[in-house]
């Protein structure tokens, strides 16, 4: 459904959206309490700030405190199977420019892109990299008139990183992946139980007692494989760095390389951000029944393309769940090899959110504030910013903690003071 300025799956979702919206506020003190400060102080007013992210219900609630501190906001997805469409509807009736639905091709994909570009953002927001490179390949002409722009996640740095390191990249990009209030709770937390949401809601199995691996062990897959032991699995950890596979063999996992745990696995998640993690000799070797999901942010981290080559049938047994024959064993697929936690499931609980989206919207603040100051690269941002977020938190959660002594602050502050 396409209308002058959104387009969406069905504008008559658009009630249930609004309720699901109002339904993740209420997790998200610490996001409404920016947003009451934005609309006083209106620090954004008559920006125009471009967004691809998942349109989620916490994703419309970053909208809404954009738009309360006076931005001009046009929404993507950055996920072809990423959107909730009652969101995106309940947007769209709200005004705002999203252009976004599940279940979208790979040319709709990039034209939704391409509408959000069209609107001339002076502040990008992305989550993978997808809406920077597009401008840079396509549209560099557009780049003169770009403040800065935000990344959200941890594959999107990788890519801008090497987008620096080449000279390519073009204008500054804050990192809010890299803040600890997102990197953390995030990628731990978030990743850890949204990714078993979308397994177990596209397969209904119990994991008690299955034997899983976790392709890579980063934040999300510490998460990833926390709460795979905490639902009563046995789990493998698969690395190919030295100190995080020795940190999953402390933490109590068994490590080994994959072309040994694909002999025990019962459910592979990869958690790389890196490609054809899961390749068609692994998929050859594995048992019957095996099932296969990703929780990193691009499609390749399980060879897709060469499965469906390879396969000698394929089916769809449930949603969100594919069936492959394969030298004479099913093999099944979750999510169509994309993003499980978002594919099947609503991504990481409001709470989780609203702290990664308080680092996007204070970092929109930041960056305007110092916009002459920025370096074109892949800028940190200052640690206040963290503290803010953290104490944010502790007030919607209604903690207190405790503060330094005058004394204190004194003494970690001297040398003179040892034995």
């Amino acid at each position: 459904m396409t209308g002058q300025e959104y387009t969406v799956k069905d504008l008559s979702l658009a009630d249930q959206g609004k309720k699901n919206i109002e339904w993740a506020e209420k997790q998200m003190g610490a996001l409404m309490n920016v947003r009451q400060r934005f609309a006083r102080e209106r620090p954004l007013k008559n920006v125009r700030v471009g967004i691809a992210l998942h349109v989620t219900k916490e994703t419309a609630v970053l909208v809404r405190t954009l738009i309360a501190g006076g931005a001009d906001v046009a929404i993507c997805s950055c996920n072809p199977l990423s959107t909730q469409d009652d969101v995106a509807a309940s947007l769209a009736k709200e005004g705002v420019k999203v252009y976004a639905k599940k279940g979208q091709s790979r040319e709709e994909y990039y034209e939704n892109l391409r509408r959000v570009i069209a609107f001339k953002p002076q502040i990008t927001i992305d989550d993978g990299c997808d809406l920077v490179t597009e401008i840079h390949k396509h549209h560099p002409e557009l780049i003169p008139l770009i403040f800065f722009g935000n990344e959200e996640t941890t594959t999107g740095i990788i890519r801008l990183k090497a987008m620096d390191k080449d000279k390519a990249l073009k204008y500054p990009v804050l990192a809010i992946n890299d803040l600890k209030t997102k990197h953390l709770f995030d990628n731990y937390y978030g990743t850890g139980q949204s990714t078993w949401d979308g397994i177990i809601r596209a397969t209904n199995i119990l994991l008690a007692g299955k034997t899983i691996v976790v392709c890579g062990y980063g934040p999300c897959g510490k998460g990833v494989a926390l709460k795979a032991r905490g639902l009563g699995a046995d789990v493998i950890v698969c690395e190919v760095d030295p100190f995080k596979a020795l940190q999953a063999k402390m933490d109590g996992y068994r490590v080994m390389p994959l072309v040994e745990a694909i002999h025990e696995g019962e459910i592979f998640v990869t958690v790389t951000g890196n490609k054809n993690v899961i390749d068609i000799p692994h998929m050859k070797a594995m048992k019957e029944g095996t099932i296969l999901a990703n929780a990193g942010h691009f499609d390749a981290e399980i060879n897709m393309a060469s499965l469906q080559k390879a396969a000698s049938s394929q089916r769809r047994i449930r949603p969100f769940m594919d069936e492959f024959v394969l030298n004479e064993k099913k093999l099944f697929v979750l999510g169509e090899g994309r993003l499980i936690n978002l594919a099947a499931a609503e991504g990481h609980p409001s709470m989780v959110m609203a702290m990664s989206f308080c680092g996007q919207a204070l970092a929109v603040e930041y960056g305007l504030k110092n916009k002459l100051a920025l370096k074109i690269c892949v800028n940190e941002l200052p640690k206040e910013i963290d503290e803010t977020i953290a104490k944010l938190q502790l007030e919607a959660l209604g903690v207190k903690i405790d503060t330094l002594t005058s004394e204190q602050k004194k003494y970690l502050e001297s040398w003179q003071e040892g034995t």
